[in-house]
Protein backbone atom coordinates (compact mmCIF):
# COMPACT_ATOMS: atom_id res chain seq x y z
CA UNK A 1 0.00 0.00 0.00
CA UNK A 2 3.06 2.32 0.62
CA UNK A 3 4.51 1.86 -2.21
CA UNK A 4 1.12 2.17 -4.54
CA UNK A 5 0.18 5.42 -3.20
CA UNK A 6 4.12 6.71 -2.87
CA UNK A 7 3.74 6.47 -6.77
CA UNK A 8 0.09 7.70 -7.21
CA UNK A 9 1.25 10.75 -5.30
CA UNK A 10 4.11 11.22 -7.28
CA UNK A 11 2.11 10.58 -10.53
CA UNK A 12 -0.31 13.31 -9.65
CA UNK A 13 3.33 15.85 -8.95
CA UNK A 14 4.39 14.74 -11.62
CA UNK A 15 1.36 16.12 -13.58
CA UNK A 16 0.83 19.50 -11.87
CA UNK A 17 4.84 20.03 -11.91
CA UNK A 18 4.38 19.87 -15.75
CA UNK A 19 1.02 21.90 -15.90
CA UNK A 20 2.46 24.44 -13.43
CA UNK A 21 5.69 24.75 -16.37
CA UNK A 22 3.52 24.68 -19.06
CA UNK A 23 1.13 27.10 -17.91
CA UNK A 24 3.80 30.09 -17.32
CA UNK A 25 5.28 29.34 -20.55
CA UNK A 26 2.32 30.48 -21.99
CA UNK A 27 1.69 33.88 -20.65
CA UNK A 28 5.94 34.80 -20.26
CA UNK A 29 6.09 35.97 -23.94
CA UNK A 30 3.30 38.83 -22.78
CA UNK A 31 4.42 39.77 -19.40
CA UNK A 32 5.34 42.97 -18.97
CA UNK A 33 6.74 43.90 -15.57
CA UNK A 34 10.32 42.93 -14.92
CA UNK A 35 9.61 41.91 -10.99
CA UNK A 36 6.67 39.97 -12.53
CA UNK A 37 8.45 37.98 -14.96
CA UNK A 38 11.25 37.48 -12.37
CA UNK A 39 8.47 35.79 -10.06
CA UNK A 40 7.14 33.77 -12.94
CA UNK A 41 10.52 32.72 -14.09
CA UNK A 42 11.92 32.25 -10.10
CA UNK A 43 8.74 29.91 -9.48
CA UNK A 44 9.17 27.85 -12.93
CA UNK A 45 12.80 27.00 -12.26
CA UNK A 46 11.64 25.84 -8.66
CA UNK A 47 9.03 23.35 -10.72
CA UNK A 48 12.62 22.47 -13.50
CA UNK A 49 14.00 21.23 -9.27
CA UNK A 50 11.21 19.55 -8.15
CA UNK A 51 10.85 17.87 -11.45
CA UNK A 52 13.98 16.40 -11.50
CA UNK A 53 13.33 15.06 -8.12
CA UNK A 54 10.36 13.60 -8.90
CA UNK A 55 11.92 11.99 -12.14
CA UNK A 56 14.15 10.30 -9.51
CA UNK A 57 11.57 9.03 -7.40
CA UNK A 58 9.83 7.52 -9.85
CA UNK A 59 12.54 5.61 -11.54
CA UNK A 60 13.15 4.22 -8.37
CA UNK A 61 9.64 2.63 -8.58
CA UNK A 62 10.25 1.97 -12.24
CA UNK A 63 7.34 4.00 -13.27
CA UNK A 64 7.01 6.54 -15.88
CA UNK A 65 5.16 9.58 -14.27
CA UNK A 66 2.11 10.95 -15.54
CA UNK A 67 1.19 13.89 -18.11
CA UNK A 68 -1.42 16.55 -17.70
CA UNK A 69 -4.47 15.46 -18.51
CA UNK A 70 -4.68 16.65 -22.34
CA UNK A 71 -8.21 18.24 -21.80
CA UNK A 72 -7.47 20.58 -18.80
CA UNK A 73 -4.60 21.43 -20.32
CA UNK A 74 -6.36 22.01 -23.71
CA UNK A 75 -8.95 23.53 -21.75
CA UNK A 76 -5.96 26.11 -20.16
CA UNK A 77 -4.20 26.44 -23.10
CA UNK A 78 -7.89 28.05 -24.54
CA UNK A 79 -8.64 29.96 -21.68
CA UNK A 80 -5.26 31.80 -21.29
CA UNK A 81 -5.00 32.64 -25.39
CA UNK A 82 -8.27 33.92 -25.39
CA UNK A 83 -8.19 36.13 -22.31
CA UNK A 84 -4.86 37.09 -23.53
CA UNK A 85 -6.17 38.23 -26.90
CA UNK A 86 -9.23 40.40 -24.94
CA UNK A 87 -6.45 41.78 -22.36
CA UNK A 88 -2.84 41.08 -22.24
CA UNK A 89 -2.27 43.18 -19.56
CA UNK A 90 -0.14 41.65 -16.08
CA UNK A 91 -3.29 41.94 -14.10
CA UNK A 92 -5.16 39.16 -16.39
CA UNK A 93 -1.70 37.31 -16.29
CA UNK A 94 -1.83 37.38 -12.69
CA UNK A 95 -5.56 36.38 -12.64
CA UNK A 96 -4.88 33.74 -14.71
CA UNK A 97 -1.97 32.15 -12.63
CA UNK A 98 -3.69 32.79 -9.42
CA UNK A 99 -6.31 30.65 -10.63
CA UNK A 100 -3.77 28.00 -11.62
CA UNK A 101 -2.01 27.97 -8.11
CA UNK A 102 -5.52 27.79 -6.75
CA UNK A 103 -6.30 25.15 -8.63
CA UNK A 104 -2.83 23.28 -8.00
CA UNK A 105 -3.21 23.29 -4.57
CA UNK A 106 -6.80 22.48 -3.72
CA UNK A 107 -5.28 19.00 -6.35
CA UNK A 108 -2.08 18.36 -4.44
CA UNK A 109 -3.77 18.81 -0.91
CA UNK A 110 -6.82 16.09 -2.11
CA UNK A 111 -4.14 13.62 -3.35
CA UNK A 112 -2.07 14.11 0.00
CA UNK A 113 -5.03 13.26 1.90
CA UNK A 114 -6.15 10.64 -0.38
CA UNK A 115 -2.68 8.41 -0.47
CA UNK A 116 -1.81 8.98 3.77
CA UNK A 117 -0.26 6.14 3.16
CA UNK A 118 2.45 7.21 0.50
CA UNK A 119 6.16 7.52 1.97
CA UNK A 120 7.65 10.84 3.92
CA UNK A 121 9.86 11.77 0.73
CA UNK A 122 6.88 11.93 -1.50
CA UNK A 123 4.77 13.79 0.85
CA UNK A 124 7.37 16.29 1.35
CA UNK A 125 7.61 16.94 -2.59
CA UNK A 126 3.84 17.52 -3.02
CA UNK A 127 4.22 20.10 0.19
CA UNK A 128 6.94 21.81 -1.38
CA UNK A 129 5.24 22.06 -4.27
CA UNK A 130 2.15 23.12 -2.75
CA UNK A 131 4.28 25.77 -0.77
CA UNK A 132 5.73 26.84 -4.24
CA UNK A 133 2.08 27.05 -5.98
CA UNK A 134 0.78 29.33 -2.27
CA UNK A 135 4.23 31.50 -2.71
CA UNK A 136 3.66 32.26 -6.19
CA UNK A 137 -0.11 33.19 -5.86
CA UNK A 138 0.67 35.67 -3.07
CA UNK A 139 4.13 37.29 -4.65
CA UNK A 140 1.86 38.08 -7.76
CA UNK A 141 -1.01 39.35 -5.44
CA UNK A 142 -0.32 42.87 -6.42
CA UNK A 143 -0.96 42.59 -9.97
CA UNK A 144 -4.45 41.59 -10.14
Amino acid sequence: MIEQDTIRLLRECDAGVKMGVSSIEDVLDNVKSKKLEKYLTDCKNEHDKLQTEIDEQLQRFGDEGKNPNPIAKGMSWVKTNMKLSFDDSDSTIADLMTDGCNMGVKSLNKYLNEYEAADEVSKDITKRLINLEQRLALDIRGYL
